[in-house]
């Protein structure tokens, strides 16, 4: 019956997404930041009332979902209280690390010079592939630990090592041109020197020729690919049950767009938001790491509320952080320029 479960979400997904380009966003429009609030407001509404549904689901252990065999005969109830804990937590990891994933985003649309009016339909084809990528993912990550259960300290290592090389790299920069996906599109297939609208393909001369619109795409795309290699590995330190872990990645990602029109102006005033990403990526991968202490001891659920309260704390901690130094920042510029 679980297998009901999955197809309904799916199609829940595939709903939102319909509704999204082919009602509210089906004329291209540049999206303002009134909007853009509404919308990143209305997807985590529907995030929270979704996790009204995991904690009944769970607590009743509808559709035979909440019960995982040990490998010993035994199983282990995943209680309605435990599941809406870990899914909530696991969306907040995701949200944050998307945050990081916003920047890289302007960064790109800045290089290629997408007009704003285009931004949006780039930003949908890119989600839903990402979708489909971090489902594959997902599903390999999950198998990879029923077979072989020590490889939670590899994911653990790989989340530290990215912590460590986030902290100590000074600039994040973004190079298109060297992308080796875009290389080998312009190589084998025709671009256009120009846009043509929101078309990603466009006929000349009697062929189909690709629009630079589907190269951002394409190097979206691709980044995606690396913040997932972070981000998957990250959530599966806060729950390895694969729907709690499919679920909560999704609807974070399905606010992306949204929450990238409310920020990516913003974004780059949050001078100490990779000093908290570094943070929670090492939390994580700590935990990770002391996985087998944590059984031992019986604390599971405990470190799920206490990963929660580190994680919203780090968070809370670089954005107000950020707005201090801004405000310093400014009291400079007036006493140095008399404004």
């Amino acid at each position: 019956m679980t297998i009901w479960l999955w197809v309904g979400f799916i199609t829940l997904v595939f709903v939102f997404l319909a509704l999204d380009l082919g009602v509210f966003n089906r004329k291209a429009h540049v999206i303002g930041i009134r909007e853009a609030i509404f919308w990143t407001a209305v997807w985590i509404a529907a995030a929270m009332l979704f996790n009204v549904g995991i904690y009944f689901i769970y607590e009743h252990h509808l559709f035979g979902i909440g019960e995982h065999g040990t490998g010993t005969g035994q199983t282990i109830d995943l209680t309605g209280p435990q599941a809406a804990g870990k899914f909530f937590t696991g969306y907040i990891v995701e949200k944050s690390l998307s945050l990081d994933n916003i920047f890289v985003i302007s960064m790109i649309f800045a290089y290629f010079g997408v007009p704003a009016i285009y931004q949006h339909r780039v930003l949908f084809w890119g989600i839903l592939g990402a979708l489909v990528l971090r489902g594959i993912m997902i599903g390999v990550g999950t198998a990879v630990l029923e077979l072989f259960e020590p490889a939670i300290y590899l994911f653990g290592a790989i989340l530290i090592f990215t912590a460590l090389k986030m902290f100590f790299s000074k600039h994040e920069e973004v190079h298109p041109e060297k992308n080796p996906l875009m290389r080998m599109v312009k190589k084998f297939f025709p671009v256009t020197s120009e846009y043509h609208g929101e078309h990603f393909f466009v006929k000349t001369d009697g062929r189909w020729t690709l629009t630079p619109l589907f190269l951002v795409l394409l190097v979206v795309e691709s980044s995606d690919v690396v913040f997932a290699i972070d981000s998957i590995p990250a959530i599966f330190g806060i729950t390895k049950d694969p729907f709690i872990v499919f679920t909560s990645n999704i609807f974070a990602i399905l606010g992306l767009r949204s929450l990238y029109f409310a920020l990516a102006a913003l974004i780059a005033k949050f001078r100490y938001l990779k000093v908290s990403l570094v943070v929670i990526l090492l939390y994580v991968g700590c935990k990770m790491m002391f996985t087998q202490v944590i059984k031992h001891y019986g604390m599971d659920d405990t470190m799920t509320w206490i990963s929660l309260g580190v994680i919203i704390l780090v968070m809370t901690a670089g954005i107000v952080a950020s707005a201090c130094a801004g405000k310093k920042h400014e009291r400079l510029d007036r006493s140095r320029y008399g404004r």
